[in-house]
C-alpha cells in the first residue's frame, strides 16, 4: 500500500512537470550605446554546463525560448565583440512566461572569442578560425593613411604593387560593407591605397569562405565596414589628418631628368554623422584624402644575350584628390520588416607626372627620355536598395537586396619621345564604363543546434570601353592596336550551407552553383587579338569540421574550391604605355584559375592571450600571371598575362598574443610557406606570337610580424610594428627580402571623446621593391625605392 502511494505520487509530480512548461524571455543591450543589440547568442545551461537550448536575439534585441521546464539554469550570452555574460536563473512552476532582466553587454577589447586584430591589442581569431577582424580605430602606428597603408603589418598580409597579399598571394576578392564594388574592383582589387582609412570601422580578412560568398578569390576575402552608428538621436565624428612624405631622397636620378618629389603633404579631413530617430536611422559618412606622392622610383638594368645592357628609371610624381560619400537611411516600417537604401559616390583624380631616362652600360650615352603626363579621372556611383523581413522566431530571416554601380574611367596619356636625333609627342585616351547590376535573396533559419542558409544571386556586368592612340615621330606606340571593345558578363549563382554545433563537434557544410558566360568582343581591325570569351557551370563546395578538446582548445578542418576569373583590365586588347620599353598587355583568351584548398587549425585560448597554428595546403589549375618576352631584333619587352599551368602553395602560420604586464601587450606572427610552379609552354601572340618555356621552379618564403603596445599611463598608449617578408618566387623570377618599422603614439584627451595621435612608417626607410626576372634573351633586376616613410599627426572628436 506504501508502495502504491509513492507511485501515485510520483506519477502526479511528473504529470504535473510534464504539463508546465516555461516560455522564457528577455532583452539584450549594448552597454556602450544603450541600444538593443540583434543576433546575440543566448543559450540555457544546466548548472553542469550542458546547453538545454538556445537562440538568438532579434532586431530589437529580444529573444524567447520556449518549453522550459522548471529547474535551476544558467543564461550565458555571447556574441563576437562584447564580453561573455552569464547569469543563473530559477525557474518555477507558478508562471508560464518569465521575463529575466535586461542585460547589457560591454565591448570586448581583448577578444578572446574572435581576433579583432587591433595591431598592437589583443588578438584572436574567430571561433571557426576562418577570419580576422581588424579595427582601424585602434591602429596607432598607420592611423591618418590608407586602408593599403593600414593592413600592411598584419599577420599573414603583405602589400605589393598596391595590392594585398594573403599569404603570399594577391588573388583577393574585396567588399565594402558585404558587397563587391568598382571602388575596390569586381575580379580584382584596385584603389585601396586610396581610400581613407579614416571611412572605415573594420576590416574582416575572411580566409576560408563559406558558400554563401562569391566563389571569386582564392588567397580570401576582404570586407572592408564602414562606420555606421546605431545610437539614439544626433551624434558623429570628426577628424583631421596630416603629414609628409618622402623626406629626403633615397636613391639619385640618372641625369637629366626633372626632380623627384619631395615633403610631400597629404590632408585627410573625415566627417561621420549618424541620426537615429524611433524607426529610422539616418547615416552619413564624408571622406577626402589629398596626398603628392613619389608613387614608382624604379631602377632597371636590362641585359640581353647579344651584350646590350640598358640602364633605365622609371620616376612618378604623383598628386590625388580622392573623395567618399556615403549615406543612407535604415527604415523599421513595423516590427518585422526593414527598408534600407544607400548611395556611394567616389571620385578620384590622378595627375601623375613621369621621366624614364634609358641610358647604355656605363650611362655616358643617352638612348631616350620618355616624359609622360597622366591625367585620370575615375568616378563611381553605387545605389542599393534591401529589404529585410524577420519571422517571429528570432534569428529566422529573409533578405532581399538590389545594386547598381556606374564605374567611369577616363584617362588620358601625354608623352614627349626624346631621341639623339628626333622629338616625338604622342598620346592616348581611355574612355571606359562600367555598369553592374546585382539582385540577391538571401534566407537563414536556426535550428535547435545551429542553423540552415540558402540564397539566390545574379549578376549583369557590361563594359564598354574605347582607346584611341595619337602617335608621333619614331613612336614606340602600335597605333592599330586601340578601337573599340566591350565585355560582358552574366552570372547567375545558387548557394546553401548547413552548420551544426554541440559541446564536441562543429560541422559547416555548403555549396555554391554558379554558371558563368563571358564574352568578349574587340575591334575587328585589331592587327593581332580577336573576340573571345569562356563559360562555365561549376560547383564550389567548402566543408569545415571542428572538434573540441576543451573550452579553450579546437581544431578546425577547412576545405573550399574557388575561382579567380580574369578581371577585364587583365584581358584588355590595349597596350599600355606608362613604361615605354616594357609595355604591359591584356589577353582576352586568358581563363580562370581554379583552386582547391585544405587547412587544418589548432586555436588555444589562455589568460589574456591566445595561440594560434595553422597548416594549409593550395592547389591552383590555369595559374594567372604576366610573362614578358621580346620579339627579334628588338630590345623592347611585352609583359602579357597568361595561364601558367600548374601551381602550388604549402606552408604554415603562427600567431601569438599575450598580455605580457599589464602596461605591454605583445603579438608574433610568424608565416612560412613553400610555392611553387609547373614547367609550362605557353605562347605570347601580341605584337607577334612568340613561345615560351619555363622549367619547374620553387622557393621557400615567409614572414615575421611583430606588434608591441604599451600603455603610457591612463590616457596614452604607444605601439611598435616591424616586419620582415622573405624572398619569394613568381613565374620568371623571385621578389627579393624586405623589412620595415613602424612607430606611432595616440593620446585620449577631452574626456575621452577626442584623440591625437602621431606616428612614421618605415621609420628607417629600408622598405625597397627589388626583382629579378628571366626571359628568353633578356634578363633584367629592378629596384624600386618609392615613397614608404611618411610621418604622420591627426586629431579626432567623437560627439
Amino acid at each position: 500500500m506504501r508502495l502504491l502511494l509513492l507511485l501515485v505520487l510520483g506519477w502526479c509530480s511528473l504529470t504535473t512537470n510534464a504539463q508546465h512548461r516555461v516560455t522564457l524571455s528577455g532583452l539584450v543591450r549594448e552597454k556602450a550605446a544603450s541600444a538593443p543589440l540583434p543576433f546575440v547568442n543566448v543559450s540555457l545551461q544546466y548548472v553542469d554546463g550542458k546547453i538545454f537550448a538556445a537562440t538568438i536575439t532579434d532586431e530589437k534585441g529580444r529573444f524567447s525560448i520556449a518549453d522550459v521546464t522548471s529547474g535551476n539554469y544558467v543564461l550565458e550570452y555571447r556574441m563576437i565583440g562584447f564580453l561573455t555574460h552569464r547569469t543563473p536563473v530559477f525557474v518555477g512552476s507558478l508562471s508560464n512566461f518569465l521575463e529575466v532582466e535586461a542585460v547589457d553587454l560591454e565591448d570586448n577589447t581583448k577578444l578572446l572569442d574572435e581576433v579583432v586584430v587591433t595591431t598592437g591589442r589583443s588578438q584572436d581569431v574567430n571561433d571557426k578560425m576562418d577570419k580576422k577582424t581588424f579595427t582601424v580605430s585602434d591602429n596607432i602606428a598607420q592611423a591618418g593613411g590608407s586602408v593599403l597603408q593600414a593592413m600592411q603589418n598584419l599577420p599573414g598580409v603583405t602589400t605589393q604593387d598596391g595590392k594585398l597579399q594573403l599569404r603570399g598571394n594577391d588573388k583577393v576578392t574585396v567588399l565594402i560593407d558585404g558587397k563587391q564594388t568598382a571602388i575596390t574592383g569586381f575580379n580584382n582589387q584596385t584603389g585601396l591605397d586610396n581610400i581613407p582609412a579614416s571611412a572605415v570601422d573594420k576590416i574582416e580578412i575572411i580566409l576560408n569562405p563559406s558558400a554563401k560568398y562569391d566563389a571569386n578569390g582564392n588567397a580570401g576575402i576582404i570586407n572592408i565596414i564602414y562606420k555606421k552608428s546605431k545610437k539614439e538621436g544626433l551624434n558623429g565624428k570628426v577628424g583631421l589628418g596630416s603629414g609628409y612624405g618622402a623626406l629626403w631622397e633615397r636613391k639619385a636620378n640618372l641625369p637629366s631628368i626633372r626632380p623627384q618629389y619631395s615633403l610631400t603633404p597629404k590632408i585627410n579631413p573625415s566627417l561621420s554623422l549618424n541620426y537615429r530617430n524611433g524607426k529610422a536611422n539616418y547615416y552619413f559618412q564624408g571622406d577626402y584624402l589629398y596626398t603628392e606622392t613619389l608613387n614608382k622610383n624604379e631602377f632597371v638594368k636590362r641585359f640581353y644575350d647579344d651584350g646590350t645592357l640598358i640602364n633605365q628609371q622609371t620616376k612618378r610624381n604623383r598628386t590625388t584628390h580622392f573623395t567618399t560619400i556615403k549615406t543612407g537611411v535604415d527604415w523599421s516600417y513595423d516590427d518585422h520588416n526593414t527598408l534600407s537604401f544607400s548611395g556611394v559616390f567616389g571620385s578620384e583624380n590622378i595627375i601623375d607626372n613621369g621621366d624614364e631616362p634609358f641610358f647604355n652600360r656605363d650611362l655616358t650615352q643617352w638612348l631616350r627620355l620618355w616624359q609622360f603626363l597622366e591625367d585620370e579621372i575615375k568616378t563611381t556611383v553605387m545605389t542599393s536598395a534591401s529589404w529585410q523581413h524577420t519571422f517571429t522566431e528570432p534569428g529566422h530571416v529573409l533578405n532581399a537586396s538590389a545594386q547598381y554601380t556606374f564605374h567611369r574611367e577616363n584617362e588620358k596619356y601625354f608623352f614627349t619621345n626624346i631621341l639623339p636625333s628626333s622629338v616625338g609627342n604622342d598620346a592616348f585616351r581611355l574612355l571606359s564604363d562600367e555598369n553592374v547590376i546585382d539582385l540577391a535573396l538571401d534566407y537563414t533559419r536556426p535550428l535547435r543546434y545551429g542553423r540552415v542558409e540558402g540564397g539566390i544571386k545574379y549578376r549583369k556586368r557590361w563594359i564598354p570601353t574605347d582607346m584611341q592612340f595619337f602617335p608621333g615621330i619614331n613612336s614606340p606606340i602600335d597605333a592599330d592596336a586601340g578601337g573599340k571593345a566591350k565585355y560582358i558578363e552574366a552570372i547567375p549563382a545558387v548557394y546553401g550551407n548547413y552548420v551544426f554545433e554541440n559541446t564536441k563537434f562543429e560541422v559547416e557544410a555548403g555549396i555554391r552553383m554558379e554558371f558563368v558566360q563571358l564574352e568578349y568582343d574587340v575591334n575587328p581591325n585589331h592587327p593581332v587579338y580577336q573576340s573571345d570569351g569562356y563559360n562555365y557551370s561549376e560547383p564550389f563546395p567548402n566543408l569545415r569540421f571542428a572538434y573540441k578538446l576543451s573550452e579553450n582548445d579546437k581544431f578546425s578542418l577547412f576545405y573550399n574550391r574557388r575561382v579567380d576569373r580574369p578581371a577585364e583590365v587583365d584581358i584588355r586588347i590595349f597596350p599600355k604605355y606608362d613604361d615605354a620599353e616594357i609595355i604591359k598587355v591584356g589577353n582576352p583568351a586568358l581563363r580562370p584559375q581554379f583552386t582547391d584548398a585544405v587547412e587544418l587549425g589548432y586555436k588555444r585560448s589562455f589568460e589574456k592571450g591566445y595561440l594560434f597554428f595553422s597548416g594549409y595546403h593550395r592547389y591552383v589549375n590555369g595559374t594567372i600571371t604576366r610573362i614578358a618576352t621580346t620579339t627579334p631584333g628588338s630590345n623592347l619587352i611585352y609583359a602579357v598575362f597568361q595561364n601558367a599551368g600548374k601551381s602550388y602553395s604549402t606552408g604554415a602560420e603562427l600567431t601569438i598574443s599575450k598580455e605580457v604586464m599589464p602596461w605591454l601587450t605583445a603579438m608574433l606572427g610568424l608565416n612560412g610557406y613553400r610555392n611553387r610552379f609547373d614547367a609550362f609552354t605557353t605562347t605570347s601572340l601580341y605584337p607577334e606570337p612568340v613561345a615560351f618555356s619555363a622549367a619547374a621552379q620553387g622557393i621557400y618564403s615567409g614572414s615575421i610580424k611583430s606588434n608591441t603596445t604599451m600603455r603610457l599611463g591612463k590616457t596614452s598608449s604607444m605601439q611598435l610594428s616591424a616586419s620582415w617578408l622573405a624572398p619569394d618566387v613568381i613565374p620568371q623570377g623571385r621578389t627579393n627580402a624586405r623589412f620595415s618599422v613602424d612607430a606611432g603614439v595616440k593620446k585620449s584627451i577631452q574626456k575621452g571623446k577626442g584623440d591625437v595621435f602621431l606616428n612614421a612608417t618605415d621609420l628607417f626607410n629600408t622598405l625597397v621593391i627589388r626583382r629579378e626576372v628571366q626571359g628568353d634573351g633578356f634578363r633584367y633586376y629592378s629596384d624600386d625605392y618609392y615613397e614608404t616613410q611618411v610621418v604622420r599627426v591627426g586629431y579626432s572628436y567623437k560627439f
